[in-house]
């Protein structure tokens, strides 16, 4: 009887601690979720604001009409990469494709601003400085949140690899995550947008 009590004592610890477990990947597993989420708010906002920019610009910069199409381009690309990857976060594919589309996005970007240089009118024109500004904060926004991103998906990477984790993660679909990088070591940098 005293056996049986110890065997039911130890089934009942064991249930509890796998629950433990498993509740602790999903939280994780939402937490990077909801990290990529924001990313995505700040992502749409950015991609609200560069078609204003380029139609502010595009009154000064009449000879640069490549590089204007080339933002829209950009954007366009960007913005199904983000759609995909909403769709999937974590998915190695989808935020690899989208890290590319974003760092194209922002070389693109930082070569209109090089170019907007030789517009002095363009230069002094306060709808461009405003959306300059709003950029430039939502940029500094998607590195932050970036950022926090990533660490938690290296928190959920190394709990669900981690012993005795691994052994509930896998039966139950929790698989590594893809981090959200820049593949381009040259688009690492934001756009220049001080005039």
């Amino acid at each position: 009887m005293v056996a049986v009590l110890i065997l039911l004592v130890i089934i009942v610890v064991l249930v509890f601690w796998a629950v433990g477990i498993f509740n602790g990947l999903v939280a994780l597993r939402n937490r990077f979720k909801n990290a990529f989420a924001q990313i995505d708010v700040q992502l749409k906002r950015r991609y609200d604001l560069i078609p204003n920019l380029v139609e502010v610009a595009k009154g000064y910069m009449k000879h640069e009409r490549e590089t204007l199409e080339a933002v829209i381009k950009a954007r366009n690309s960007a913005q199904g990469a983000t759609q995909a990857a909403q769709a999937a976060p974590g998915d190695p594919a989808a935020m690899q494709a989208l890290g590319q589309a974003e760092g194209a996005l922002t070389g693109v970007l930082g070569r209109m601003f090089a170019l907007a240089e030789s517009y002095p009118d363009l230069k002094a024109n306060t709808n461009f400085l405003q959306l300059q500004g709003e950029l430039a904060s939502t940029e500094n926004q998607i590195s932050g949140m970036r950022q926090n991103y990533n660490g938690i998906v290296q928190r959920y990477n190394t709990a669900i690899l981690s012993f005795p984790n691994n052994l509930m993660a896998g039966p139950f679909g929790f698989t590594p995550q893809t981090f959200f990088e820049v593949t381009d070591a040259a688009q690492r940098e934001a756009p220049a947008v001080k005039f």
